[in-house]
């Protein structure tokens, strides 16, 4: 099995378009030649290694203030999943964005009782 190198100076490049350009990932797979699925697992793996998530790609959504995406958390709390998917649909956001904010939310306060322990 033959596998393609590329430069890291390439790859960086790639990434760094991925992550902060607005062209999509089939733009760039034109526009490059690099195998598509190459190009979403260098693009996880660069959001896991920054600790982004995997639908920052969905930037309007991502750039909601925290207060914003509580708000969206509440509303969707004790809807259906039909009702959910329509809610997201409405406002422009996926299932998956909701459900991550959900889960910081949940989150949030892990290591407050920490902090008053130094």
């Amino acid at each position: 099995m033959s596998y393609n190198k590329y430069s890291k100076e390439m790859k960086e490049a790639i990434i760094a378009r991925m992550l902060e350009g607005d062209e999509t990932v089939t733009d760039i797979q034109r526009d490059t030649g690099v195998g598509i699925n190459t190009l979403y697992r260098w693009r996880d793996q660069a959001k896991h290694q920054k600790g982004l998530s995997a639908t920052t790609k969905y930037k309007n959504a991502d750039k909601w203030s925290s207060q914003d995406k509580f708000m969206v958390v509440l509303e969707t709390a004790n809807l259906t999943e039909i009702e959910f998917s329509e809610y997201c649909r409405e406002k422009g956001v996926y299932p998956e964005q909701v459900k991550e904010w959900k889960e910081a939310c949940i989150n949030a306060n892990d290591n407050a009782g920490n902090s008053n322990k130094l």
